[in-house]
């Protein structure tokens, strides 16, 4: 299992995300050329919680994952990042996203035969959900950028396929495609971003969202504020190997396109 990190200027993150041509558009799971990283907004402090939409898939987190920490016997076996645990995998690459400001790790990307999952955890209250506040979140910064999502009944719930119109480098214009998928759990909230094939492709995803539902989530019990990020850092077994810088600085605003290319990234090890 390899480790890598890059550098961001501010606490935004990505993950790689498919161009669909618009003669493609009507079959978007034949696609799976990468031009763009998908940026994904931390949400806004003062967004208002909706109440439950009663439409809402009912998805048993605590029958399927992702899981706290307080749910599981063992933490032996996984690989620990602070907020968040993962099962590591034959072939998987695990990529950490680090604020230039402050060095704090702010999110963690997983690549895994072409494709990729952007988690980031959230704090939250033990009684309003986040998700659909989020899902709402996300339709606004895409119809913002002339794109268009659809909300889908999916593996985990409710999901939001997200579609920004775009151009390749040879010219042709379509769109850049993303997958956002989030759960509740008790004072946490887990978003994930599937990128490359997995954002279009059922099958090229479900490596990865076996992936997501096996994440464990430490909350601690610090008193944190709905919505801010839980502190992840780098594996024990990555310390001693990581360079004390990340590569060229290439970060983004606070708050901008969930569809836009970040930071480089450097492969350790």
């Amino acid at each position: 299992m390899a480790f890598g990190f890059g550098k961001k200027n501010k606490s935004s993150s990505e993950a790689p995300v498919p161009f669909v041509s618009e003669a493609d558009t009507q079959d978007a799971e034949n696609a799976g050329t990468e031009i763009a990283d998908a940026e994904v907004a931390q949400p806004s402090a003062d967004a208002v919680a909706l109440p439950p939409d009663p439409a809402d898939t009912v998805y048993e987190r605590d029958l399927h994952g992702p899981l706290d920490v307080d749910e599981i016997e063992t933490t032996d076996g996984y690989v620990d990042l602070g907020a968040l645990m993962v099962t590591p995998l034959e072939g998987l690459s695990l990529r950490l996203e680090v604020e230039e400001n402050t060095q704090r790790v702010i999110a963690v990307t997983l690549d895994l035969n072409g494709s990729s999952l952007q988690l980031q955890a959230f704090a939250a209250s033990r009684s309003e959900p986040l998700w659909r506040d989020i899902r709402e979140q996300i339709g606004l910064s895409v119809g913002a950028q002339g794109g268009e999502i659809e909300i889908l009944d999916g593996t985990f719930g409710k999901e939001v396929l997200a579609k920004v119109p775009a151009q390749s480098d040879d010219g042709s214009r379509g769109f850049r495609v993303a997958r956002f998928i989030g759960v509740d759990g008790p004072r946490w909230f887990l978003r994930g971003v599937l990128g490359g094939a997995a954002a279009v492709d059922s099958q090229a995803a479900l490596p990865l969202e076996d992936l997501f539902r096996g994440v464990v989530v430490v909350r601690g019990e610090v008193p944190l504020p709905p919505r801010d990020l839980l502190l992840l850092r780098l594996p024990k077994d990555a310390m001693a190997s990581a360079p004390a810088t990340s590569g060229p600085d290439m970060g983004s605003a606070q708050g901008g396109s969930p569809l836009e290319r970040g930071p480089e990234i450097t492969t350790i090890g």
